[in-house]
């Protein structure tokens, strides 16, 4: 049960945008802009898979499985390849670009400060444009703000993680500016 009365049974975020539409507007409107936006060089599921990265780096369950579930649609992958990729993305079948975008990610969950100009070097020698590093230090700072927002009001998540894998094509299809 969240913190606060929702006056809905609906999970994570959902509730809490259920709760307060005004507010729901604009987070849905940058989640659709830095997610799904069809001008920009990261795929869906690279930018999905950063939100899932930086989801689990700050333990919010319903979060990282949310987008872990998205990233996996996009990406044609199961939620156990995206686990391994949380769990150590070095290792992982990804490209070295993505690789030094997740590493940023990284720092900025720790602290803005925290990302170093060898990790923006490393980035831009792996082909990251220095737009492809504004949106992962942008995605990353956001997912902190949603992470916060979710779990700071003790919202409810689902545990049986079928629940975001069944609902990942519906979620792709609609997008973040349709709630359902």
């Amino acid at each position: 049960m969240a913190h606060i009365n929702l006056n809905n049974d609906l999970p994570g975020i959902r509730g809490l945008m259920e709760y307060r539409p005004e507010t729901a507007n604009p987070l849905n409107a940058l989640a659709e802009m830095l997610l799904r936006n069809v001008d920009n060089t990261l795929s869906r599921g690279e930018r999905e898979l950063i939100g899932t990265y930086v989801s689990y780096l700050n333990d919010c369950f319903f979060c990282q499985n949310v987008h872990g579930a998205l990233a996996g649609h996009y990406l044609n992958c199961d939620i156990n390849q995206i686990d391994k990729i949380k769990n150590d993305f070095n290792t992982a079948d990804l490209s070295s670009k993505m690789k030094s975008l997740l590493a940023i990610a990284a720092s900025v969950q720790k602290g803005g400060k925290m990302v170093s100009e060898e990790q923006i070097l490393v980035a831009k020698l792996e082909d990251a444009t220095d737009k492809e590093i504004h949106d992962t230090v942008l995605i990353a700072a956001a997912f902190c703000m949603f992470n916060r927002y979710v779990d700071g009001l003790g919202t409810t998540a689902p545990l049986d993680r079928q629940f975001y894998i069944n609902r990942a094509p519906q979620r792709a299809e609609d997008g973040y500016l349709i709630l359902r």
